[in-house]
């Protein structure tokens, strides 16, 4: 007798068909929920239709917000496209050096300055460089220079006084129009370098008519009802500072007591000459009293090389 197969009375299952009812299943429950929810969602139509019908004032309401979208979508679009957001040309509008392209000495005071008043020494080494170029030229310590824009304006640019005074040197413009005329009108007193070539002709004025740095200063700052003292002592602190970083030299920790002298002419009313005060002034290190000292000659301007 030949002995049977168990396997040829009994079908294997296949292992195909219990996927085939998952998906089988999936697939009416999708079906379901898309017929339930479009069901929902055609209800929901028709009942706002009718609302709107039957309310005037909603009916309105909604109108005036379709429309203010409407609106408001084509307003932003337009912006969008007469005003893009590329500009290749930005770069070239930004007046900036690396300190690494500058002369040992500036390059030091740049970095110095920068860490002491928290200004990007790019735009800061332009400044820089303007100063020791133009104290040469016309023979006015470049230190000198920087150190009233720094007690005037900490180098902020955009600086106002109360009284006016605008920029890094704080120079009235409204004192001063003529001589931004060659820059192209008064509104150049918000050019760094501009501001700068202005505050350094009127510093110079200064103290070719009071006959000294300190008469000069006195002078440039306005000082009317005082002798102007506190501010000469801080501008001349932080110029032998910036003196000693651009000379290599160790820096001062005390500094002498300057006594503004009297001016060799008294100011006229129509005197063309900034009547200002300092702002944003830091506040300089503690000094000991000693005599009255000599500050440096105007036309010692230390070389850029």
């Amino acid at each position: 007798m030949t002995a049977r197969s168990p396997s040829t009375g009994t079908a294997q299952r296949s292992p195909v068909t219990p996927l085939k009812t998952a998906l089988t299943d999936v697939y009416k429950g999708f079906l379901d929920v898309s017929h339930n929810g479009m069901a929902m969602l055609g209800t929901a139509i028709v009942v706002a239709v009718i609302t709107l019908v039957a309310r005037a004032d909603l009916r309105a309401d909604a109108e005036q917000q379709l429309l203010g979208w409407l609106l408001q979508r084509q307003d932003v679009s337009a912006l969008a496209q007469a005003t893009p957001i590329e500009d290749p040309m930005a770069t070239e509008r930004v007046s900036t050096l690396d300190p690494a392209e500058l002369p040992k000495a500036q390059a030091n005071v740049a970095q110095w300055l920068s860490r002491k008043y928290r200004v990007a020494p790019e735009p800061l080494s332009v400044l820089v460089a303007e100063a020791f170029t133009i104290g040469q030229k016309q023979r006015l310590d470049p230190t000198l220079i920087l150190a009233v824009m720094a007690i005037e304006s900490r180098f902020n640019p955009y600086a106002q006084s109360p009284v006016g005074a605008q920029g890094l040197m704080q120079v009235l413009t409204r004192v001063h129009t003529d001589k931004y005329e060659n820059f192209g009108g008064h509104m150049a007193a918000f050019d760094p370098v501009s501001n700068l070539r202005v505050g350094v002709k009127v510093l110079q004025d200064a103290i070719k008519q009071a006959g000294s740095v300190e008469g000069g200063l006195r002078l440039y700052v306005g000082a009317v009802t005082s002798d102007g003292a506190d501010y000469i002592n801080k501008v001349m602190s932080e110029h032998l500072r910036i003196q000693s970083v651009a000379l290599g030299k160790p820096m001062p920790t005390s500094f002498p007591v300057y006594t503004a002298a009297p001016a060799s002419a008294p100011i006229e009313p129509s005197m063309d000459l900034p009547t200002q005060t300092g702002l944003l002034e830091p506040e300089a290190a503690p000094r000991p009293t000693s005599l009255p000292m000599t500050a440096p000659a105007p036309d010692s301007a230390l070389s850029s090389s």
